[in-house]
């Protein structure tokens, strides 16, 4: 659901000002005799309606000149007897109609959560949501988009923020710390895992994620291919054109070119490696560079996409939807996603915005997070129904995941960037 924009507001407002100021103008009026110099020049006839031009000059609130009748929209007009006492009428009606919707607006408190669309928005929406708008009594609106987006925004409403709420992944939300977009959290958990904690509590945690492989199991079984164990599966030709990966602007796409650098001798600080392997080994097999997770379904349940570089949580809720798909941690290791989230600091801060962010940590939502989202959960305490958690990053599998250096990284990012869409995304 998206945002009604502020003008919208604005315009119901003066709205409900003009028609106010009409409906008293003509009562006004009708008490004392009042006439318009345009309606004492030229009095109505026996039985006909009076000439409005006068009045709607009067009565024009956008400061139309006299004798304009674009404002007939506003107020109709009607030719009858009782002319003066219908329009009134009219005017004080559509003035309530109008200004009772925009004061229940106003006494209504909402709340705006930026995260991430898909899957997990469906989820944050049927599992959380209801549940906090009914405890909390606010409407949460929901803003979804990748979290470079919902970065971009926090950075283009610097110093007038609409956002209450940020879930992003790790590396953006290492940006939006250091650019003082986040406000500090008290009271979380005290059995939170170290790697969940940011510094200051600025941000948090609430899902731990593993990014990998994914591959469509029927097709693999069809053609007798066994499945992928390694980064280096991406480079087999017999995958041509049947790969999708995100591009670097998402987490997915840029932890991979960092395992593919780190196995060639590079890393955070030299991806020169991985660059190289990415143009001339893995781009010919590559259908499309994909960072929308409704697009990457479509691909694989269209059958032109057989393998791809996504995580977990992705994957566990496509496995869900009853599609052939599994989950690869490959033996080089897989790489840490940490889903994290963030209230937004401003001088107009939402008094709920953090009690959402710590919803997300209630031990059913971690439960729920990892049954439809395949998060691995960031409560040392919870137990874990042993049905639940084939994919999740728990247990041994959480222990080997390569952590990123999202210093570094963040450091190089634009420039990455740059650089892929000039050598490979071309």
């Amino acid at each position: 659901m998206q945002r009604v924009p502020l003008f919208i507001g604005r315009w119901k407002y003066r709205s409900a000002i003009f028609f106010i100021r009409a409906g008293a103008s003509s009562l006004f009026r009708q008490i004392g005799g009042v006439q318009t110099s345009k309606s004492r020049q030229n009095p109505p006839s026996r039985g006909r309606s009076p000439d409005l031009r006068g009045i709607c000059a009067e009565e024009n609130a956008e400061g139309a000149p006299a004798g304009d009748l674009s404002a007939r929209h506003l107020i109709p007009v009607w030719r009858s007897v009782h002319m003066k006492t219908f329009r009134l009428l009219t005017a004080v009606s559509i003035a309530a109609l109008i200004a009772a919707p925009s004061a229940a607006s106003a006494q209504q408190k909402t709340l705006y959560v930026a995260g991430y669309g898909g899957s997990f928005e469906k989820t944050i929406r049927d599992e959380v949501i209801p549940a906090f708008e009914k405890e909390n009594g606010v409407k949460v609106e929901y803003v979804a988009g990748n979290s470079t987006d919902t970065l971009a925004k926090l950075q283009a409403q610097k110093g007038n923020q609409q956002i209450d709420v940020a879930i992003v992944d790790d590396g953006p939300m290492y940006q939006a710390i250091q650019l003082g977009f986040c406000g500090k959290l008290d009271g979380l958990p005290a059995d939170l895992y170290d790697t969940a904690r940011f510094k200051d509590d600025r941000a948090v945690a609430i899902g731990i994620v593993a990014t990998g492989l994914m591959y469509n199991t029927k097709v693999f079984k069809e053609k007798g291919w066994a499945p992928p164990t390694s980064w280096n599966d991406l480079k087999d030709t017999k995958y041509a054109k049947q790969l999708v990966i995100p591009p670097i602007n998402n987490t997915y796409g840029l932890e991979a070119l960092v395992m593919l650098s780190k196995m060639n001798g590079g890393g955070e600080t030299n991806v020169d490696s991985g660059f190289k392997i990415f143009k001339e080994q893995i781009n010919p097999n590559v259908l499309a560079y994909e960072p929308s997770p409704g697009k990457m379904t479509e691909l694989f349940q269209s059958g032109q996409a057989v393998i791809a570089v996504w995580g977990t949580g992705r994957v566990q809720s496509f496995a869900n939807t009853g599609f052939p798909v599994d989950f690869v941690y490959p033996k080089e290791g897989a790489a840490t996603l940490l889903t994290t989230a963030c209230p937004i600091a401003k001088p107009n801060a939402s008094p709920v915005a953090a009690s959402f962010v710590k919803m997300l940590l209630d031990p059913k939502i971690q439960l729920v997070m990892l049954k439809d989202y395949g998060y691995g959960p960031v409560l040392k305490s919870l137990v874990i129904p042993p049905e639940l958690g084939k994919m999740a990053p728990i247990g041994e599998r959480a222990a080997k995941l390569y952590n990123p250096d999202w210093t570094v990284i963040n450091e190089k990012r634009e420039e990455w960037t740059k650089r892929w869409n000039r050598e490979v995304e071309r």
